[in-house]
């Protein structure tokens, strides 16, 4: 088949877990013998049209017309007006299906199906409903909800990662439940593990976390947590890396409640320096509120560190019933800081749980199961 791929974010732009779908779907769909072309939006060092791996990108500039930073809506709406200017750029080729990620590309997916008489997929990783607990408040909210709505209407086929997010797509915008598929997200095993993990320092546990800085996140959470092992962890610290609107609040938070000594706010962080981390930490937690699947949650456990999730959406799926991770309460830091204490404290017991994670990894979330699928679902929406 020949796909083509919608994604507001590729490599190197890696803002949430859109980009690691996408890249891993995308290389696993072309080793399987497909053809697929990625739109995505420019980046500053990227080629504007370059093969990766087998897979053809191609990146549009939405330079004009300019637009108020506050303005997301609009703003995605023009960035999707020079994504199908891309079409114009494929000579002779034309996709058997379209396949957009997210609400950030609806209308480029919507106006492509037209042009080409094929059949739309979108994969919804998150909803906005979701995002505010289950409630809409009025302005950008509402409007995303539209538009995430509007998306789902017009495609012929659905795809969700979790049960979780199963439900809250079928109910929250009143779908056939046979237009809905259930295909989680998976893992490059071999990104991650490069077989060189350390040791963890026991006079030093290491505390590991990372990703988008927004309140549902959780990174709140686990601060507090880190705070209440100060005695009974000593030497403990903990590093949180990844960029977002919440950062400022969270330092402040941490200000606020005198554990800045430890919890560093480490911002971006390359690759390079992230699996540096994850091969000397104790554990790594994913604390979230909210969390549609938890595409960290594995590549956590392919770096072989002990994992903590949070009981919720999709990580309670990944994980429960495996042994795989430690779970706690979300939002409980009291829970947290406990399940913090027994990975740094009892590491012949986080051993074990790591190898029952590299063997739930290995059965369940690689990406050559989640092509295979993902392909059956093209095949179904162009029959």
């Amino acid at each position: 088949m020949r796909v083509l791929m919608l994604s507001w974010e590729y490599p190197p732009l890696v803002v949430g877990g859109i980009a690691a779908h996408v890249t891993g779907l995308a290389r696993s769909l072309v080793a399987a013998g497909h053809e697929v072309t990625v739109f995505t939006l420019a980046h500053p060092g990227a080629a504007d049209d370059h093969v990766v791996d087998g897979v053809h990108v191609r990146r549009a500039r939405p330079d004009l017309p300019w637009l108020p930073d506050d303005f997301l809506v609009g703003s995605m709406a023009s960035a999707n007006h020079h994504l199908v200017q891309l079409a114009a750029q494929l000579g002779g080729w034309r996709p058997d299906v379209v396949h957009a990620h997210d609400w950030l590309v609806a209308w480029a997916g919507d106006t492509l199906q037209a042009l080409w008489d094929v059949p739309l997929v979108a994969t919804i990783h998150a909803t906005e409903r979701g995002r505010h607990g289950g409630h809409l408040p009025p302005g950008l909210p509402a409007a995303i909800n539209a538009v995430e709505w509007w998306l789902t209407y017009e495609a012929r086929s659905v795809i969700a990662c979790s049960q979780f997010m199963v439900r809250e797509v079928v109910s929250g915008f009143e779908l056939p439940p046979d237009k809905v598929h259930l295909i989680p997200n998976g893992v490059e095993i071999a990104d991650w593990s490069d077989g060189r993990r350390q040791p963890p320092d026991p006079q030093a546990p290491l505390v590991v976390s990372w990703g988008r800085i927004q309140y549902e996140k959780g990174f709140q959470v686990l601060a507090e947590a880190v705070g209440m092992l100060r005695s009974t962890l000593p030497g403990v610290r903990c590093v949180i890396a990844g960029r977002g609107s919440y950062l400022p609040e969270l330092q402040a938070r941490l200000d606020i409640d005198g554990v800045g000594d430890l919890v560093s706010l480490a911002g971006f962080v390359p690759d390079a320096e992230l699996r540096d981390l994850l091969r000397r930490a104790s554990c790594v937690v994913i604390p979230s509120l909210y969390e549609p699947f938890g595409i960290v949650a594995l590549e956590a456990m392919a770096s072989g560190a002990p994992t903590i999730v949070a009981r919720t959406g999709g990580l309670a799926e990944i994980v429960g019933g495996t042994d795989a991770a430690l779970l706690f309460e979300p939002g409980n830091a009291a829970d947290l800081a406990v399940r913090i204490a027994q990975a740094c404290q009892q590491p012949d017991a986080a051993s074990e749980m790591c190898g029952r994670a590299a063997d739930l990894l290995a059965a369940r979330y690689t990406w050559e199961a989640i092509a295979t699928a993902t392909a059956r679902v093209y095949a179904d929406a162009i029959g």
